[in-house]
């Protein structure tokens, strides 16, 4: 006799609903634009003989990995200046997946970022530390410690969260809901901000990518600077048509080390400079995003499914 097929709703973690993309509520950005577009610029910090994690190794060579670090650190030292400069020349203004160690390690480069105008979101303390095996605590301490850190060095409350290297916990939505966090990007199943069931308040899914993310498009796809940049404009004109209907979100996550490279940074510029001439994009940040989502759209979308998110 063969084995009954397991519920495949049983392993869902309903962190979210199934929503159609056809027919959703009709979501509208500032200026009637059909397209958000924002930029984040993982500012990070590696250290180079962490401690170690039972669960996952953070250099693929034993330790101490000094090539894997010093490419790293072209990022702080060169590759963050010169994607900066590009992305002011163009009105971009960045919303920075921050390794809040940053702030005491390279406090010139936070400063820098923070004097454009950029918003700061937390990616943990250090990129070379996860979250992985932690119990309640120590996940609320890095939390914590986040707020509190970003605070002194910016004055910048953050509102929102991606966890260190992509690791988190099963408690990691409730955490950030309970803490005041209004958005994450650790989901990636949507080109539209949705509500997050989390066990009290409110939390948005904040749209941000692996497929157009550089580190995918030159480490995993292994793109050249002009195929990146190209699929970067394939991506914007199809969700700006997409958003006519309904706004859509593009976000370009952005590592220095890789996009701030000489022999990469001239391609990328044109991209920038196609999206801004083009009119058709509300050109801002992944803070601005979710507070008009939650004025204007979370209790529609949220209304669409069977379970809303809970009060």
């Amino acid at each position: 006799m063969g084995t009954a097929p397991q519920n495949p709703v049983v392993n869902d973690p309903g962190l979210y609903d199934f929503r159609p993309y056809r027919d959703r509520h009709p979501i509208r950005w500032p200026g009637d634009k059909p397209i958000a577009v924002w930029i984040s610029p993982n500012l990070e910090f590696y250290e180079i003989d962490p401690p170690a994690n039972p669960f996952r190794k953070s250099w693929t060579k034993p330790h101490p990995d000094v090539v894997g670090y010093s490419h790293r650190d072209y990022a702080n030292r060169v590759g963050h200046w010169r994607m900066a400069e590009v992305m002011e020349r163009h009105g971009f203004k960045g919303t920075v997946s921050l390794s809040v160690a940053l702030c005491q390690h390279h406090p010139e480069v936070v400063e820098n970022a923070n004097a454009l105008g950029w918003e700061f979101f937390s990616h943990g303390i250090y990129n070379t530390r996860y979250t992985y095996g932690m119990d309640e605590a120590q996940e609320r301490a890095i939390m914590e410690d986040s707020i509190r850190t970003v605070q002194e060095a910016t004055g910048q409350r953050i509102r929102g969260w991606l966890a260190p290297a992509l690791t988190h916990t099963t408690r990691t939505m409730d955490l950030l809901a309970e803490m005041g966090f209004t958005y994450t990007c650790d989901l990636y199943h949507d080109d539209q901000p949705g509500p997050v069931h989390v066990a009290r308040g409110r939390l948005v899914s904040m749209p941000y990518s692996l497929e157009v993310n550089d580190h995918y498009g030159f480490a995993v796809y292994n793109m050249s600077p002009r195929e990146y940049a190209d699929t970067l404009i394939r991506q914007y004109e199809r969700l700006a048509r997409e958003g006519e209907a309904s706004g859509t979100v593009m976000c370009i996550p952005l590592h220095s080390y890789l996009i701030g490279q000489p022999h990469r940074i001239g391609p990328f510029e044109e991209v920038l400079r196609h999206i801004a001439a083009d009119g058709r994009a509300w050109i801002t940040r992944a803070g601005d995003i979710a507070e008009h989502f939650l004025a204007h759209d979370y209790d529609a979308v949220a209304a669409e499914t069977a379970h809303p998110a809970a009060e």
